[in-house]
Protein backbone atom coordinates (compact mmCIF):
# COMPACT_ATOMS: atom_id res chain seq x y z
CA UNK A 1 0.00 0.00 0.00
CA UNK A 2 1.49 3.56 -1.09
CA UNK A 3 2.29 5.65 2.12
CA UNK A 4 1.14 9.56 2.29
CA UNK A 5 3.93 11.91 1.59
CA UNK A 6 5.42 13.01 5.27
CA UNK A 7 5.04 17.32 5.50
CA UNK A 8 7.16 18.18 8.77
CA UNK A 9 5.42 21.40 10.00
CA UNK A 10 7.40 23.04 12.46
CA UNK A 11 8.50 26.71 13.73
CA UNK A 12 9.70 28.07 16.68
CA UNK A 13 7.53 29.36 19.61
CA UNK A 14 4.97 31.97 18.49
CA UNK A 15 5.92 31.85 14.96
CA UNK A 16 1.78 30.78 13.99
CA UNK A 17 2.59 27.13 13.34
CA UNK A 18 -0.33 26.02 15.21
CA UNK A 19 -2.67 28.05 12.57
CA UNK A 20 -1.01 27.15 9.79
CA UNK A 21 -1.66 23.55 10.93
CA UNK A 22 -5.21 24.52 10.74
CA UNK A 23 -5.35 25.96 6.98
CA UNK A 24 -3.68 22.02 6.01
CA UNK A 25 -6.28 20.74 7.56
CA UNK A 26 -9.15 23.27 6.00
CA UNK A 27 -7.91 21.18 2.95
CA UNK A 28 -8.60 18.08 3.85
CA UNK A 29 -4.99 17.34 4.73
CA UNK A 30 -4.63 14.72 7.89
CA UNK A 31 -2.56 16.56 10.51
CA UNK A 32 -1.09 14.86 13.55
CA UNK A 33 0.25 17.14 16.44
CA UNK A 34 2.89 16.45 18.51
CA UNK A 35 1.53 18.63 21.42
CA UNK A 36 -1.20 16.84 21.59
CA UNK A 37 0.03 13.82 21.68
CA UNK A 38 1.90 14.69 24.71
CA UNK A 39 -0.81 15.62 26.53
CA UNK A 40 -2.59 12.17 25.90
CA UNK A 41 0.29 10.77 27.58
CA UNK A 42 0.10 12.71 30.16
CA UNK A 43 -3.26 12.42 31.40
CA UNK A 44 -5.10 10.02 33.59
CA UNK A 45 -3.92 6.39 32.87
CA UNK A 46 -1.21 7.92 30.20
CA UNK A 47 1.82 6.05 29.39
CA UNK A 48 4.28 8.85 30.48
CA UNK A 49 2.60 9.76 33.88
CA UNK A 50 4.16 6.94 36.12
CA UNK A 51 7.38 7.84 33.92
CA UNK A 52 7.73 11.34 35.18
CA UNK A 53 6.59 10.58 38.46
CA UNK A 54 9.41 8.77 39.24
CA UNK A 55 11.97 10.71 37.52
CA UNK A 56 10.28 14.61 38.67
CA UNK A 57 9.13 13.64 42.18
CA UNK A 58 5.84 15.65 43.09
CA UNK A 59 5.25 16.70 39.89
CA UNK A 60 1.70 14.39 38.76
CA UNK A 61 -1.62 15.76 40.37
CA UNK A 62 -4.82 13.70 40.47
CA UNK A 63 -3.53 11.03 37.94
CA UNK A 64 -2.03 13.30 35.17
CA UNK A 65 1.18 15.74 34.80
CA UNK A 66 1.03 19.02 35.97
CA UNK A 67 2.44 20.74 33.00
CA UNK A 68 3.12 23.84 35.34
CA UNK A 69 4.78 21.66 38.09
CA UNK A 70 6.59 20.05 35.47
CA UNK A 71 8.16 23.32 34.21
CA UNK A 72 9.33 24.71 37.64
CA UNK A 73 11.17 21.65 38.27
CA UNK A 74 12.77 22.04 34.44
CA UNK A 75 13.60 25.40 35.30
CA UNK A 76 15.38 24.32 38.66
CA UNK A 77 17.07 21.78 36.92
CA UNK A 78 17.45 22.56 32.90
CA UNK A 79 19.48 18.95 32.37
CA UNK A 80 16.13 17.09 33.09
CA UNK A 81 15.23 18.16 29.69
CA UNK A 82 17.29 15.04 28.31
CA UNK A 83 15.41 12.55 30.94
CA UNK A 84 12.17 13.93 29.92
CA UNK A 85 12.48 13.55 26.31
CA UNK A 86 13.71 9.83 26.64
CA UNK A 87 10.51 9.33 28.41
CA UNK A 88 7.82 11.26 25.77
CA UNK A 89 9.55 10.92 22.80
CA UNK A 90 8.91 7.19 21.93
CA UNK A 91 5.35 7.16 23.36
CA UNK A 92 4.50 10.07 21.29
CA UNK A 93 6.17 8.16 18.32
CA UNK A 94 3.86 5.40 19.02
CA UNK A 95 0.58 7.71 19.10
CA UNK A 96 1.98 9.40 15.63
CA UNK A 97 2.60 5.85 14.03
CA UNK A 98 -0.93 4.39 14.63
CA UNK A 99 -2.15 8.11 12.91
CA UNK A 100 0.12 7.13 10.10
CA UNK A 101 -1.22 3.21 9.24
CA UNK A 102 -4.79 4.79 9.71
CA UNK A 103 -4.35 7.86 7.33
CA UNK A 104 -2.51 5.10 4.93
CA UNK A 105 -4.94 2.78 5.13
CA UNK A 106 -7.77 5.51 4.87
CA UNK A 107 -5.79 6.40 1.15
CA UNK A 108 -4.23 9.89 2.40
CA UNK A 109 -2.19 11.15 -0.49
CA UNK A 110 -0.03 13.14 2.36
CA UNK A 111 -0.01 13.83 6.28
CA UNK A 112 1.16 16.65 7.97
CA UNK A 113 3.42 15.89 10.95
CA UNK A 114 3.10 18.93 13.54
CA UNK A 115 6.89 18.51 15.44
CA UNK A 116 8.02 21.69 17.04
CA UNK A 117 11.30 20.75 17.68
CA UNK A 118 11.45 18.65 14.29
CA UNK A 119 14.98 19.93 13.54
CA UNK A 120 16.50 19.94 17.09
CA UNK A 121 15.37 16.08 17.24
CA UNK A 122 16.43 15.28 13.77
CA UNK A 123 12.76 14.28 12.40
CA UNK A 124 13.27 16.23 9.72
CA UNK A 125 15.53 13.41 7.90
CA UNK A 126 12.42 11.08 7.74
CA UNK A 127 10.28 13.79 5.99
CA UNK A 128 9.70 14.39 2.46
CA UNK A 129 9.22 18.02 2.80
CA UNK A 130 9.59 20.29 5.51
CA UNK A 131 7.50 23.60 5.50
CA UNK A 132 8.95 26.48 8.39
CA UNK A 133 6.29 28.88 9.84
CA UNK A 134 8.74 32.36 10.76
CA UNK A 135 7.71 35.75 11.81
CA UNK A 136 10.04 38.54 12.42
CA UNK A 137 11.19 38.17 15.79
CA UNK A 138 10.07 41.21 17.70
CA UNK A 139 6.62 39.73 16.21
CA UNK A 140 7.51 36.55 17.53
CA UNK A 141 8.51 38.16 20.91
CA UNK A 142 5.04 40.19 21.37
CA UNK A 143 2.71 37.19 20.28
CA UNK A 144 4.25 34.85 23.03
CA UNK A 145 4.43 37.59 26.08
CA UNK A 146 1.04 37.70 25.88
CA UNK A 147 0.48 34.38 26.90
CA UNK A 148 -0.67 33.98 30.27
CA UNK A 149 2.62 33.43 33.00
CA UNK A 150 4.89 33.77 30.45
CA UNK A 151 7.95 36.21 31.28
CA UNK A 152 11.18 37.39 29.37
CA UNK A 153 13.31 35.01 31.14
CA UNK A 154 10.84 32.05 30.65
CA UNK A 155 10.21 32.61 26.64
CA UNK A 156 14.46 33.03 26.47
CA UNK A 157 14.91 30.00 28.48
CA UNK A 158 12.68 28.02 25.21
CA UNK A 159 14.18 29.79 22.70
CA UNK A 160 17.97 28.64 23.74
CA UNK A 161 16.46 25.00 23.34
CA UNK A 162 15.22 25.95 19.63
CA UNK A 163 17.44 25.96 16.78
CA UNK A 164 17.10 29.89 15.18
CA UNK A 165 14.55 30.53 12.82
CA UNK A 166 17.45 31.80 10.34
CA UNK A 167 18.70 28.23 10.28
CA UNK A 168 15.24 26.40 10.23
CA UNK A 169 14.35 28.65 7.05
CA UNK A 170 17.84 27.91 4.75
CA UNK A 171 16.65 23.74 5.85
CA UNK A 172 13.17 24.30 4.93
CA UNK A 173 11.55 23.07 1.53
CA UNK A 174 8.85 25.45 2.22
CA UNK A 175 8.37 28.66 4.55
CA UNK A 176 4.90 29.99 5.21
CA UNK A 177 5.55 33.95 7.30
CA UNK A 178 2.80 34.42 9.37
CA UNK A 179 3.35 38.48 9.80
CA UNK A 180 0.83 39.59 7.08
CA UNK A 181 -2.58 38.32 8.17
CA UNK A 182 -4.18 34.79 7.90
CA UNK A 183 -5.06 35.38 4.38
CA UNK A 184 -2.04 35.64 2.99
CA UNK A 185 -0.36 32.90 4.68
CA UNK A 186 -3.53 30.24 3.51
CA UNK A 187 -2.62 31.33 0.45
CA UNK A 188 1.00 30.20 0.77
CA UNK A 189 -0.47 27.02 2.31
CA UNK A 190 -2.35 26.42 -0.85
CA UNK A 191 0.96 26.72 -2.93
CA UNK A 192 2.61 24.34 -0.84
CA UNK A 193 -0.01 21.74 -1.31
CA UNK A 194 -0.82 22.82 -5.39
CA UNK A 195 3.30 22.40 -5.78
CA UNK A 196 3.54 18.97 -3.64
CA UNK A 197 0.66 16.94 -5.63
CA UNK A 198 2.33 18.28 -9.02
CA UNK A 199 5.99 16.85 -7.72
CA UNK A 200 3.67 13.44 -6.01
CA UNK A 201 1.85 13.41 -10.14
CA UNK A 202 5.10 14.04 -11.83
CA UNK A 203 6.63 10.79 -9.47
CA UNK A 204 8.87 13.57 -7.84
CA UNK A 205 8.42 12.14 -4.44
CA UNK A 206 8.13 8.58 -2.96
CA UNK A 207 5.21 6.86 -2.73
CA UNK A 208 6.17 4.08 -0.75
Amino acid sequence: MARPLLIGLTGSIGMGKSETAKMFARLGIPVNDSDVNVHAVYEPGGAAVPEIEKAFPGTVRDGRVDRALLSKALAADPSGFKRLETIVHPLVAKVQQAFLARVTADGADMVVLDVPLLFETGGHARMDAVVVVSAPSHIQRARVLERPGMTEDKLDQILSRQMPDEEKRAKAHYVVVTDKGLDHAFEQVQMIVKDLRAKIAAGQMPET
